[in-house]
């Protein structure tokens, strides 16, 4: 008991991230915490479309200019139990939570403030005023649907799953009974899945797991299906040019991917490796550009986490990191991001992550390419300059003519991401829009701060905590914890963070599994979420002889190992080996193969590739001593450990 004692006193020292979901919500009028002085302001005034605001000190009454980067909230009764990580929550509690957010949903706004407004909205749901003041209040705190979640019961381990069999039957009732022009009831439906279900002896899922499954349906969907679907069109089909309920800044944003019509170079050689990819996300109601994320990788999950994270943060650092000069005041919260039906939108976890931070995540109807018309158009606008650039593959054959492109590249990834950044903060933003007529910088500043015919919204609602973003868009996975660490993909991780839980079991007597999170930019180490202590702590590679690596990398390197090695376990040693092997071998080849340069370039990137938040931890200072001890205490669990097993990676 005592080293437990101790090992969770060392634990809570070391680096770790407490989750905080939190939002800045800059309102005339609210007061804030000033980071620099630690003094209390009122907000006065907003200033400038430069991030700018006038407030006075609430004891001095002396006011100044100050920048909303300075600003940050007031913490009172601060809820610890919303710091838990998303997965962790009880799908019946979520459910409760999401349907408490459709009650409040209208009064989000000024009518909140509104007690007739409140009184009227608690008739319509069925509640008292003073629930609704509760829920607005629980909302509010943090911004998010998760403070809506039941503060005693609803943060549980775990959550509940269907298996194979109810999950067929769900969707299969859904589609050939409710999904109808009889038009059934969902209690029919219900009903029709229990009947099902007891004719072919399984056990039936629950009334509110089916009621749930039917109510993510897509009321366009269920309309169209459902032999109703002239007044579908009348409803859902968008008019040109315009986009539905996009009204002010960052009501509705749209992202999607393309190929860049340029072939880039190795920044060593300055030899030709193919062409980048970008994820690109665009605000309807300015055309402004929230976000984009640049990589040599197919787009993927990450890619739409990378760019939803660069969206809601401020962009400061971003262009100090490239040296472009220019203004990027695009920050905050979206309301609906509006994406096609690609596999790397569909993650449960994006949708999740999205329901958490308040965001509605909207899927285009398929067949319909109206509805990503606007980021498309910006798409080909984009490659219509880059057409101008050395090494532009055009887009398509005939206007590529018999130019080559691979001879005349001449950019590396760096050099075009600056450009790029030059590119959408010193001439798109500033250039006339032909739909709006004016300029998308112009239409910002218009929607926030209003003018004499319009009523600016205000600036948009900033995270509090930066790293929570990019945690919380992470791809998940649960795992054991083992006396010799975490394995994952074949790879073992271990930290002294994890000895608490090793061999944990749950109340079945079964293998407990833990929640861990890992940017497959770099899977040199994961974050692990301790359920007790409520944050993350960071869990490198068991082997520190390991370099960092991408988990693209990493799949060559068991591809290598495969077919140059025979044997039937795999060593962490091999791995090291193989991976030296092929680094060796690509900077050997690089001046001869463009796929190997490629590979080199990627290499380097991901190596150099930094989080685009910073980090915030708390850094462990004279320790040795202590963490000495530490150290002892866990020899035992690795001098045993001399050969490993690797399964399929997954």
């Amino acid at each position: 008991m005592d080293n437990e004692l101790f090992e969770k006193g060392i634990i809570e020292q070391r680096e770790h991230n407490r989750l905080q979901r939190g939002r800045i919500i800059l309102k005339k009028g609210n007061i804030y915490l000033h980071r620099d002085d630690g003094n209390q302001y009122e907000l006065i005034e907003y200033l400038d479309e430069n991030a700018q605001v006038m407030i006075r000190n609430l004891h001095t009454r002396k006011s100044k200019i100050a920048s909303i980067y300075q600003l940050e909230n007031i913490k009172i009764n601060e809820r610890e139990d919303i710091s838990v990580d998303l997965s962790t929550i009880d799908e019946d509690y979520w459910e409760k939570a999401l349907k408490k957010y459709e009650a409040i949903k209208p009064l989000l706004n000024a009518e909140q403030y509104n007690p007739n407004a409140i009184k009227k909205r608690a008739q319509t749901v069925g509640v008292s005023d003073r629930t609704l003041y509760r829920w607005l209040q629980a909302y509010n705190s943090i911004g998010s649907i998760a403070g809506l979640v039941d503060q005693k019961r609803g943060w549980q381990a775990g959550s509940s799953r269907l298996n194979k069999e109810q999950d067929e039957l769900v969707s299969q009732v859904i589609n050939d009974f409710y999904l109808h022009k009889q038009r059934p009831t969902i209690e029919q439906t219900i009903r029709e899945v229990q009947r099902i279900a007891s004719t072919k002896k399984i056990n039936s899922p629950s009334k509110r797991t089916i009621r749930k499954r039917i109510l993510q349906i897509s009321e366009n969907e269920r309309l169209r299906k459902r032999g109703q679907k002239e007044k579908a069109n009348n409803k859902f089909t968008p008019k040109p040019n315009s986009f539905p309920n996009a009204d002010y800044p960052l009501s509705v944003i749209q992202i999607d991917h393309t190929p860049v019509d340029l072939i880039i170079v190795d920044n060593k050689y300055r030899k030709p490796i193919g062409r980048p990819h970008l994820t690109l996300a665009m605000d309807i109601y300015s055309r402004m550009i929230t976000g984009y994320y640049l990589s040599l990788d197919e787009p993927s999950v990450t890619s739409v986490a990378m760019c939803i994270a660069r969206s809601i943060l401020p962009k400061e650092k971003l262009l100090l990191d490239h040296n472009v000069k220019g203004e990027w005041n695009v920050f905050g919260y979206p309301n609906k991001i509006h994406v096609d039906n690609g596999a790397d939108f569909r993650s449960l976890d994006l949708a999740k992550s999205c329901e958490a931070h308040g965001i509605a995540l909207e899927f285009r109807p398929v067949g319909r390419p109206e509805f990503g018309g606007h980021i498309e158009r910006v798409i080909g606008t984009f490659m219509k300059e880059v057409h101008n650039l050395g090494g532009t593959t055009f887009s398509n054959i005939k206007e590529k003519d018999n130019y080559d492109s691979e001879a005349e590249s001449i950019m590396t990834l760096d050099e075009f991401e600056t450009w790029l950044l030059n590119f959408i903060v010193n001439i798109y933003h500033k250039r006339t829009h032909s739909s709006l007529g004016i300029s998308p910088v112009q239409q910002w500043s218009l929607g926030v701060f209003g003018d004499e015919d319009h009523i600016g919204c205000g600036y948009p609602q900033m995270p509090v905590d930066e790293q929570t973003v990019l945690l919380d868009f992470l791809p998940s996975m649960r795992r054991t914890i083992q006396p010799n660490g975490v394995t994952i993909d074949g790879l073992r991780y271990y930290d002294v963070a994890l000895n608490m839980y090793i061999n944990d079991t749950d109340e079945d007597n079964k293998s407990k599994k833990f929640l861990f999170r890992r940017d497959p930019r770099n899977i040199g180490r994961l974050w692990f979420y301790d359920p007790k202590l409520k944050c993350y702590f960071p869990i490198p590679f068991a082997d520190q002889t390991l370099p960092d690596m991408s988990i693209w990398e990493y799949k060559q390197v068991r591809s290598y190992i495969k077919k140059n090695n025979s044997e039937k376990y795999v060593h962490t040693q091999q791995i090291n080996e193989a991976l030296t092997a092929m680094r060796e071998h690509v900077n050997e080849s690089a001046q001869r193969t463009k796929k190997a340069r490629r590979q080199a370039q990627r290499q380097k990137t991901h190596k150099k590739s930094k989080s685009i938040i910073n980090t915030k931890v708390q850094n462990i200072k004279d320790q040795e001593p202590v963490m000495k001890q530490a150290k002892t205490l866990n020899d035992g669990l690795l001098s045993n450990d001399a050969e490993f097993s690797f399964g399929d990676v997954e």
